[in-house]
């Protein structure tokens, strides 16, 4: 093979082992692990959020995003999975956190508080919280 066909064949598989991470879709980073991510920005997505969903892949969650640092507080009516609610202050920084928080079967489904303001929640698998051994304080990193 030519010098520059051999090249060209190495730019062509460099571009393709590239392209997954470039049609990656947003998401987060919490120490060191990465979770591929939805994000409910407005108030009808956040509303819904993860209701009527059965399952959930272990390395996937859902953002809320808010436009200011308020008490938080989420319930699980129609949420079909236990989660883990995190809640992040402006910075990015972990305030609280709710642990395996398990669907609603009563009426009225009973709300998990942040316990602080907050501005970012993010809803992960049930136990992922204490797997990672998050804490207060620590950094919740977003890529869009």
């Amino acid at each position: 093979m030519k010098a520059s066909a051999c090249l060209r064949a190495v730019a062509l598989v460099a571009l393709v082992a590239a392209l997954p991470a470039c049609a990656r879709g947003p998401s987060v980073e919490l120490k060191g692990q990465r979770f591929s991510i939805e994000i409910a920005e407005n108030d009808a997505a956040r509303e819904h959020g993860l209701m009527d969903r059965t399952e959930m892949a272990a390395d996937h969650g859902m953002l809320f995003v808010f436009q200011d640092d308020a008490p938080r507080a989420f319930w699980m009516k129609n949420t079909k999975i236990a989660l883990d609610m995190l809640f992040f202050d402006a910075d990015r920084r972990l305030v609280s956190v709710q642990h395996d928080v398990q669907p609603c079967t009563a009426d009225p489904c009973p709300p998990y508080s942040s316990g602080a303001p907050a501005r970012y929640v993010l809803e992960l698998n049930a136990g992922q919280a204490r797997k990672l051994g998050l804490a207060p304080g620590d950094e919740l990193q977003i890529q869009r």
